[in-house]
């Protein structure tokens, strides 16, 4: 099983990090070991001084592919989740600088939270009407709907299949709007499809 993270899917997202809107999806991969396990605590690693939540949709592959097309893109999930890419911004950014992969920052243990539990994705086009949120110690701090991703759930399955095979179990973080920022000890993360809590996690 593996972990795929869109970059850069809300364009107020890209620009409140002063990137630029991307014409193809940016993707990278977490390793299996960065999910953090449930109920678990989150806590943050002493390499870094600048950890920031980001709260995403996540797509589960239900079944084998590769060089998927487009029109037959929605056959390979059936279920919608949600998760946090935690990331430590201040090494992120380090690395761009030099060029460098962001694994560094985006790949380390317990950096991949994954809700409690996954919906049908009718019942998420339907009940929730395509809504989510996180809110960070009671007060919201993302709320976007799946319709502001620049490429949408499709379009990131037909993309990422022409570089890597998709195997069933696989994970597709599918990118985070804006209003993403840091976190710190005693913090608490919760986070919503529609007015349904998927995860709440502890920051210590």
């Amino acid at each position: 099983m593996k972990i795929i993270c869109i970059g850069r899917n809300y364009s107020e997202h890209a620009k409140e990090l002063g990137n630029a809107v991307p014409s193809e999806p940016v993707f990278f991969c977490k390793p299996d070991s960065a999910i953090l396990p449930k109920s678990n605590p989150f806590y943050i690693p002493d390499w870094t001084s600048d950890l920031h939540y980001e709260v995403e949709l996540v797509i589960r592959i239900n079944r084998l592919g590769k060089n998927i097309q487009h029109e037959f893109a929605s056959r390979y999930y059936d279920e919608i989740g949600l998760g946090i890419d935690f990331t430590a911004r201040d090494v992120q950014d380090e690395l761009k600088k030099k060029g460098l992969p962001w694994e560094k920052a985006k790949g380390f243990d317990g950096s991949a939270v994954i809700g409690q539990d996954f919906i049908s994705v009718q019942e998420f086009l339907e009940e929730h009407h395509k809504q989510f949120s996180l809110k960070k110690n009671g007060i919201e701090v993302q709320n976007s709907t799946s319709d502001q991703m620049i490429f949408s759930f499709d379009q990131i399955i037909e993309y990422v299949s022409k570089y890597m095979t998709l195997k069933i179990g696989d994970l597709i973080f599918t990118g985070t709007p804006a209003g993403v920022g840091p976190v710190h000890a005693g913090d608490q993360l919760e986070g919503f499809i529609g007015q349904k809590k998927f995860f709440r996690v502890k920051i210590k």
